[in-house]
């Protein structure tokens, strides 16, 4: 069996505490522009890309031949993004706990990191900024850049290129929601985790496609030590 070479994680609830920020900006940007939703109908539509979570809601509520819903959405969209920036910037980000030490062990043992997420590229490089991992993973890839976002497997698939990764043999994917499980189900991904430091417990995750759940990504080295091989390419 190929060692593993590439670990891809998730953002929030994952490797960054969830603080609720992208629920409150969401409800926050939706319902100033006459779109009601609450917090349990967002719950499952956590991990996807923002704007389709939006696209969604505007032709749920207001009709998808209405006239102007793409410029309802977009309208919406750019003030989720405002929103969703000053929330993140009114507190300090705090990793999970474990995740540094994880890191460590990851790169000591030469296995490349990326991170996928649902967020636009300037929240995402000023998530990790702020995080002080600017320079932590060798692929970051947001849903903004890929044709579709989760649970299509193309965030996988574009940093699985960025890494030169050819193998999904050698490829685990690890997130907190169940879009991030099927996102790595749907890519074929040798590793599929879920973690429960995030949105959902382990009894929603367990529905669906896994090889593991863990408490935090803290227990993703023994893990990898699991399957028996270990990367040795040394950068």
């Amino acid at each position: 069996m190929n060692p593993i070479r590439l670990v891809l994680f998730d953002i929030t609830g994952t490797i960054i505490k969830d603080t609720g920020d992208m629920v409150r900006a969401m409800i926050m940007a939706l319902r100033k522009n006459q779109i009601s939703v609450d917090e349990d109908e967002l719950r499952e539509w956590r991990g996807a890309a923002k704007r389709q979570v939006i696209r969604h809601f505007v032709e749920q509520q207001v009709g998808s031949a209405t006239a102007g819903g793409d410029q309802r959405t977009d309208r919406i969209y750019d003030d989720f993004r405002s929103m969703l920036e000053a929330e993140f910037e009114s507190h300090p980000v705090a990793p999970i706990v474990g995740a540094e030490d994880t890191f460590a062990w990851l790169k000591k043992d030469g296995i490349l990191m990326g991170t996928t997420t649902g967020y636009h590229r300037r929240l995402s490089d000023r998530l990790l900024q702020r995080a002080g991992w600017s320079d932590k993973f060798q692929a970051t890839v947001c849903s903004d850049e890929v044709a579709l976002g989760r649970p299509a497997p193309f965030m996988i698939f574009r940093a699985m290129e960025a890494t030169r990764v050819i193998r999904v043999s050698e490829v685990i994917a690890v997130g907190d929601t169940p879009l991030d499980l099927q996102a790595g189900a749907n890519a074929g991904v040798r590793g599929i985790v879920g973690v429960l430091s995030g949105a959902h417990n382990a009894e929603r995750l367990e529905q669906e496609p896994h090889t593991h759940i863990l408490s935090s990504i803290a227990e993703l080295p023994a893990v990898i030590q699991e399957y028996g091989v270990r990367s040795g390419h040394g950068g």
